[in-house]
């Protein structure tokens, strides 16, 4: 199959649909196979229930209608076709990736760019090399900033989705303990995360650097690069303000940039999305117009109460640097009698069993009055502080939220998505 046939394909549908469960009319569906699934069986299905056209891998299926269009690998070609329609875009294209923050950074910055662009952004953590090809589709020739979110967890991915989306402005969000078994360790995060650097200094393109970071200091040489941060050479300086009990501010040029977030771990997030305003000649009033708009949500800082009890849920993802810098903005903000509900964190390989013991030894010095973890990996941890107990399933610690009814009480929930603590709520 022709690629720019294929693009004809593409833009004579209403869009790209990958599950046939979710199909709208006249879409063009490419069946995608997996270890558990094969998208090629619900080909036919998605015809008849309305897609214009259906992109296969096997020939036996293509042939029961003529609007099965056959190709060598379904994934191969639909990464190849939102490459093709990334060189037909006018759209500015921003990437970012790191270790954490990104889903909530990118979702400042299309808040704050919103204000003034017409803007598309990945929907999601659609941030794989599944889920960017489909952001990329998803842009349009009325799509003038496109925010595209990378994930990773090995080295040559970042690589590999920068040479799909050709960003022209990139930023790393920061370096964490994050899929150290992919990476093989933190030397390895580093490196796989600064290909987006690599791949930006190589093309000529924007480096968006956090000058308060050691670790993107190294950067400066190279040009063009833009930086934020607190350090006074930055190109967009700002100011962090600490309050007790208060959502996340920072100052800039003498305003006030208000948020409705809480944990320190997140000043820089809400400083990127500044920094992007500013590059984009935004003013300060639309700059806080997207800032104090936004709104945590799907299981990620999301402030909750229920009863009298008032609840922090961060369960939509975990690392070591993720829990240490969540635990700490917890203990920094708690007002009433604190209890933190932790889960397991994954693909750590070989560090798993350290890190969860890291994580109990950092709760032990503080003065959190109830510690809860989850999961077979904090099962395994010591501890001889009675604050601490420790469950082996979902259903243990339900259970003991039943019966033990916790009273005006700020609550910390985090833990791996896998470990869906969200579902701890209704025994709150």
């Amino acid at each position: 199959m022709n690629l720019m046939q294929l693009h004809d394909y593409f833009k004579d549908s209403s869009g790209v649909v990958i599950d046939s469960r979710k199909l709208i009319q006249d879409c063009f569906f490419i069946a995608l196979r997996g270890e558990n699934f094969d998208g090629n069986q619900f080909a036919e299905v998605a015809i008849e229930k309305g897609a214009k056209y259906a992109l296969v891998d096997r020939p036996e299926i293509a042939q029961k209608n003529k609007r099965m269009i056959l190709v060598e690998n379904t994934l191969q070609s639909l990464q190849e076709l939102a490459q093709c329609h990334r060189k037909n875009l006018k759209t500015k294209i921003v990437a970012l990736t790191g270790s954490n923050g990104k889903t909530t950074t990118k979702e400042l910055i299309s808040n704050v760019l919103a204000t003034q662009f017409n803007t598309k952004a990945t929907k999601g953590n659609f941030n794989n090399h599944i889920g960017v090809p489909l952001t990329l589709l998803d842009f349009d020739v009325n799509t003038e900033i496109g925010i595209v979110e990378m994930g990773a967890n090995h080295k040559k991915e970042i690589e590999f989705l920068c040479q799909l989306v050709k960003p022209d402005i990139g930023l790393i969000t920061n370096f964490g303990q994050a899929h150290l078994e992919g990476f093989g360790g933190i030397e390895g995060v580093i490196q796989g995360k600064s290909e987006m650097y690599e791949y930006l200094s190589k093309a000529g393109e924007t480096i968006i650097l956090n000058i308060d970071d050691p670790l993107q200091r190294k950067w400066l040489s190279y040009d063009p690069h833009y930086t934020f941060g607190e350090d006074r050479s930055a190109d967009c300086r700002v100011k962090y303000l600490k309050r007790k009990h208060k959502p996340l501010a920072l100052t800039i040029e003498n305003k006030t940039i208000e948020s409705q977030l809480y944990g320190e771990y997140n000043f820089s997030n809400i400083a990127i999305a500044v920094a992007l305003g500013k590059f984009f000649d935004l003013s300060l009033e639309q700059i806080n117009e997207g800032i104090s708009s936004y709104v945590s949500n799907n299981n990620r800082s999301q402030n909750l109460l229920k009863g009298n009890n008032r609840i922090i849920l961060d369960a939509y993802n975990a690392n070591p640097s993720s829990m240490k810098a969540s635990i700490t903005g917890f203990i920094d903000n708690k007002k009433n009698k604190a209890c933190v509900i932790l889960g397991d964190m994954f693909e750590l390989g070989s560090f798993t069993d350290k890190a969860h013991q890291e994580i109990v030894d950092q709760l032990e010095s503080t003065d959190i009055d109830s510690i809860l973890t989850v999961g077979k990996h904090f099962f395994k941890t010591q501890s001889r502080d009675p604050r601490v107990q420790s469950f082996q399933s979902l259903e243990e610690i339900k259970d003991y939220l039943i019966q033990n009814p916790f009273k005006e009480t700020d609550i910390l929930i985090k833990g791996s998505r896998g470990m869906t603590l969200e579902t701890l709520l209704n025994a709150l």
